[in-house]
């Protein structure tokens, strides 16, 4: 691919379209950007490329006799016709199909950038091929939508890229925007990377990112979207599945968690209503008397062992998090834990029903992870769900945990039976010691 670039402001175009993956590309050979001064066409001392425009008015015209000149050297250089675009208001509107269009059309093209008031008509319907535009808005130069048509056509170009994956998948190219992308640290001002990226299931990874697709494009773009068909039945399942999402409410707040207040009880309390109505009605034997109530949680924050995760400063999720030995994880049946190591354990985890599905589960693991790592030192946590319990169990195992038997708790005469799981922090040079 070769593309020529007339322009009164060659510098400009290089100080961008010779860096980075464009700049690389060059030196590698796969395209060719050349830019050509319009003034070296003049045929005045002056080198004006201006003149007032016939009938009046305010600012400057460029001149055909210069632009035609200096389109011809280019043909000339080439040996035939080149397809020639110039930057204007009055073309299509340049979008990621008209680029595939023209990488796939022409592998030679000059790109004209007007100036001032624009170019001698003449010259358009002489040499122009097509106009473009990047949008209903007006630059002072055609310099900028130039260099984004050739960006755009040149990292199609084969090696340019690494991969035809990295512009196939993203915004535009199947009309819809491209998904939500995450990398390191994996909790940012209380903001956690999604769960589903770090667990390496990459089948559950791409039908994520092709739901955020499909929800982005939706939200963000519902003019692109109304124009979207469905690829086949996983995109349609999937749109089923945005539309229950849209009824859930939306982590937009700040999240954060802190050791629980009294001035928190009333909450804590009302989410604890909010579990046991959910356990209830799976059928669940936990939580179903008295247990937990105040006094156990008022015991908890006295040994700062109770936090409670916020969302914009609201209450959304309660958490325990023990550094006391547990004497009944000492006999586990049909498996074993992992090492001889201090540990702290996770109890009394609930999140307010106004939450679930909106990923403030999952927020709330990562909490427990850095509340364990950076507030007690320890690198082991384990857990015990009740074996019915299959929502916790999905999140233990989706959060890392592994199962590892079961243990047997005094639960006043329910089902004392208990899943046992346990996760490893890879975390380095953490002191660990169990209070």
């Amino acid at each position: 691919m070769r593309i020529d670039i007339m322009t009164l402001f060659p510098d400009a175009i290089h100080a961008m379209m010779d860096q980075s993956i464009i700049g690389r590309a060059q030196e590698r050979g796969y395209i060719t950007i050349a830019t050509h001064q319009i003034r070296d066409y003049t045929t005045n001392k002056q080198m004006q490329v201006d003149d007032y425009p016939y009938g009046g008015g305010r600012g400057a015209v460029m001149q055909a006799d210069p632009l035609y000149r200096c389109w011809q050297h280019i043909c000339d250089e080439a040996g035939q016709r080149v397809h020639t675009i110039y930057m204007s208001p009055c073309g299509r509107t340049f979008d990621q199909q008209v680029a595939r269009e023209i990488k796939e059309k022409y592998d030679h093209l000059i790109l004209v950038c007007g100036h001032y008031e624009g170019v001698d008509e003449r010259f358009l319907e002489e040499c122009v091929d097509e106009e473009l535009s990047l949008g209903d808005f007006v630059l002072t130069g055609g310099e900028i939508p130039a260099m984004a048509v050739a960006d755009a056509v040149c990292r199609m170009v084969p090696g340019v890229l690494s991969d035809t994956e990295c512009y196939t998948g993203e915004s535009h190219w199947d009309g819809l925007l491209e998904y939500p992308q995450y990398t390191r640290p994996d909790v940012w001002e209380g903001r956690a990377v999604p769960e589903v990226l770090i667990n390496g299931d990459h089948a559950k990874v791409e039908l994520w990112r092709r739901k955020k697709q499909l929800e982005r494009t939706m939200n963000k773009r519902p003019d692109m979207f109304e124009k979207f068909t469905p690829a086949d039945d996983t995109d349609r399942k999937l749109l089923e599945e945005i539309k229950k999402d849209a009824s859930r409410i939306k982590l937009t707040e700040k999240l954060d968690y802190r050791p629980a207040t009294l001035d928190d009880m009333p909450d804590i309390m009302h989410i604890v209503e909010d579990a046991r109505r959910s356990l209830k009605r799976f059928h669940v034997d936990q939580w179903q008397g008295e247990y937990p109530n105040e006094q156990v949680f008022l015991a908890d924050m006295a040994r700062g062992e109770c936090f409670a995760v916020t969302h914009g400063g609201e209450v959304a999720a309660v958490f325990v998090l023990s550094t006391l030995e547990q004497e009944n994880y000492a006999k586990i049946t049909d498996g074993k834990w992992t090492a001889d190591m201090p540990y702290c354990v996770l109890h009394r985890s609930a999140v307010s029903a106004k939450y679930r599905g909106s990923g403030m589960s999952e927020f709330m693991m990562k909490c427990v992870e850095r509340q364990a790592a950076e507030g007690f030192g320890l690198r082991c946590i384990r857990v015990d769900t009740h074996r019915k319990n299959k929502a916790m169990q999905r999140l233990l195992r989706e959060s890392g945990y592994r199962y590892r038997g079961n243990v047997l708790i005094d639960d006043a005469g329910h089902d004392p039976a208990r899943q046992a799981y346990e996760k490893i922090l890879k975390i380095k040079n953490i002191a660990g010691g169990c209070k």
